[in-house]
């Protein structure tokens, strides 16, 4: 989850001050002369827009008074036009919605809180991997119901790493230090190849004409490193904020975010990573595909992105053990929607078993409720993927931290995401970069 957002960013603190009247058309269609609703839902995956296509079926095979209506744009994209319509009073009726970005849309009024309509129901939430419910609840109001979660976990060329002489087998105890890497930097050391085929290990190793980076880097991350380094400053003992969720105080002042975050870009300095500014244009898929990167860190939402030569491995362990931040999407109601009800009939099926286990079938993610989710795992099983990296990651009940759920997330984003590309682009120091910007983030909550 992506690419440099300071565009979106921007967008979104010109117009999150604003809020939208509940009286608005919303996205839906005005009714057909026989009564039909037509519900927009949107979403940000593209691979996952199929398996949703499935559930829409079935949703109106069973609701023939209500048709789906499914729009697809990419991350970024997403967000910005997203924002837009929520302002403008013409928002999808029920859309994918982000942890980092439902207290913004509850604070200005622009998602519905479905708890009454949990409560008529009686829906059992206790389906869902543990916690994922609770996460959508802000002072006893419900703001979605789970989809699905993710965990990072690193990905191979099998192909490279057999030329390097590396046993897979050892992927499973590498370990990882800020100091100089442990195992894992090893690991990415012997898979970087300079022109002449000499590994980063090589004392003639000539960093400034690499043929294949050891480790392909995702730009963007910014405040949180999802996918790129957070991983790494959590088996470190960093914390993200004072409480989580709705903590109030950041702690990017801590010295081991800085080391870590130096050691980040010290894989750039050394050849072993892609530079920063170059990254972005290559793409990492590309790269890895076309074999000029070997690995990469990243979640289990691309899973069915990677081919045959590709395989998973666990992250590596830090001084404080294996850290993984999982996360949990959910689907919203746009308060402004004229079809509340329709829509959560909607967002009723996107929740229950009928609609994850399609969901499952097609192995793009991993769905939140959890024999939905075995159903997934035994799906890519069939497909001859082994994905118990990501899974068994999410299992150790000390491995996962949260990802970050706080109030003024696009301010905090925009702040952290030009201090950390200072850093990446070898601008500045973490250890003095981080600091300043830690006390800009921790004035948005005076």
């Amino acid at each position: 989850m992506k690419t440099s957002r300071r565009t979106l960013f921007a967008t979104m603190l010109t117009l999150s001050t604003l809020t939208v009247a509940a009286c608005g058309g919303g996205g839906s269609e005005t009714p057909a002369a026989d009564g039909k609703v037509t519900l927009t839902y949107a979403l940000w995956d593209d691979r996952q827009q199929p398996a949703y296509q499935q559930c829409a079926d079935a949703f109106q095979a069973k609701n023939p008074g209500i048709s789906i209506k499914i729009t697809q744009s990419g991350w970024d994209q997403y967000w910005t036009d997203l924002t837009a319509k929520l302002v403008a009073g013409d928002a999808p009726d029920v859309f994918t919605d982000h942890l980092s970005r439902y207290p913004e849309l509850a604070a200005n009024n622009q998602v519905m809180d479905i708890q009454p309509f949990v409560d008529k129901d009686k829906l059992d939430l206790s389906v869902y991997q543990k916690g994922l419910a609770d996460l959508w609840v802000r002072d006893g109001k419900r703001y979605g119901l789970p989809k699905d979660w993710d965990t990072i976990a690193v990905v191979y060329n099998t192909e490279q790493v057999a030329k390097a002489r590396i046993d897979p087998k050892e992927f499973a105890t590498w370990t990882w230090n800020p100091t100089d890497g442990g195992d894992f930097e090893k690991a990415v050391a012997k898979l970087t190849v300079d022109g002449k085929g000499r590994n980063g290990l090589d004392p003639d190793f000539d960093k400034n004409d690499v043929k294949t980076y050891g480790l392909a880097l995702e730009t963007g991350g910014g405040a949180y490193g999802q996918g790129q380094w957070s991983h790494f400053a959590a088996s470190d003992g960093f914390v993200f904020t004072d409480k989580n969720p709705f903590g109030s105080h950041y702690n990017y002042d801590d010295p081991k975010l800085a080391e870590t975050i130096n050691w980040y870009a010290g894989l750039i300095k050394k050849g072993y990573m892609p530079p920063y500014d170059q990254a972005g244009k290559l793409g990492v898929t590309p790269m890895m595909e076309a074999g000029k990167a070997a690995m990469v860190t990243t979640g289990s939402w691309t899973i069915s992105s990677w081919g045959k030569d590709f395989a998973f491995a666990p992250l590596p362990v830090g001084p404080q053990g294996r850290k993984t931040m999982i996360n949990g999407l959910a689907d919203s109601i746009y308060a402004g929607t004229p079809h509340k009800d329709e829509a959560w009939k909607w967002v009723r099926f996107l929740g229950s078993a009928e609609c994850q286990d399609l969901i499952a079938q097609n192995a793009v993610v991993f769905p939140a409720i959890t024999t939905s989710a075995d159903k997934a795992l035994a799906a890519h099983k069939a497909a001859g993927r082994d994905v118990s990296a990501f899974v068994d990651e999410a299992n150790d009940p000390q491995g996962t931290f949260l990802y970050p759920i706080t109030d003024n997330a696009a301010k905090v984003e925009q702040l952290v995401l030009a201090a950390y590309e200072s850093v990446m682009l070898g601008k500045a120091d973490a250890s003095t970069a981080l600091p300043a910007v830690n006390t800009e983030v921790n004035n948005l909550f005076q």
